[in-house]
């Protein structure tokens, strides 16, 4: 089992923490961003990381893993290949979440949702909905990051490698921009 401290050491020497202002997916503004992309672009990492996820959810029957375009992908293959089930993923189609590409759920399959790093949960919810719809049973979510610090409540079991309290504002209160020295930037994926 990994520390704390070894797991933050992999975001680190990856150089997935970034700092300086940023635009969420959530449209909150923040001082620091995880760019989970870049630990996962080191195959050791990833697999140390998505076996925390796997082993924490290894005796609950799951039989799909799913995760969001783009930063569950990765994510979902290699916690699924680690429980050795199914791993598809999500994506956007004229703004709305869905599968596509011949993925399917059956009803009454058991799904482990899967991402990279959640603020809001919101796209992890959309691929819940998602799954339900189709008659899948959401046994838990699993996150490389968890950036609210374990405030976010998606309503069942929620189990993060990494859990950081990361500050985040509303647009009109943010601070950085009453300061205005620092221009924000959108990282990750969604323009």
């Amino acid at each position: 089992m990994l520390s704390r401290e070894a797991i933050e050491k992999m975001f680190v020497d990856a150089g997935a923490l970034l700092e300086g202002h940023f635009l969420l997916t959530s449209g909150r503004h923040s001082n620091r961003y995880m760019q989970c992309a870049q630990v996962l672009q080191y195959p050791a990492y990833t697999e140390a990381l998505s076996r925390i996820l796997a082993d924490r959810f290894r005796n609950d029957g799951v039989d799909v893993v799913v995760g969001p375009a783009m930063g569950g992908i990765i994510v979902a293959y290699e916690v699924a290949r680690q429980l050795g089930v199914r791993g598809i993923f999500c994506e956007r189609e004229n703004g709305v979440m869905t599968l596509r590409r011949g993925f399917s759920i059956q009803p009454g399959e058991r799904i482990l949702v899967v991402e990279d790093v959640i603020t809001t949960g919101g796209s992890v919810m959309e691929v819940m909905e998602v799954t339900k719809a189709r008659g899948g049973e959401v046994v838990g979510v699993a996150v490389l990051v968890d950036r609210s610090g374990g405030k976010v409540d998606l309503g069942l079991r929620t189990e993060a490698a990494l859990v950081m309290e990361i500050d985040s504002w509303e647009a009109d209160s943010c601070p950085l921009c009453r300061e205005g020295t620092l221009p924000i930037t959108k990282p990750g994926s969604r323009k």
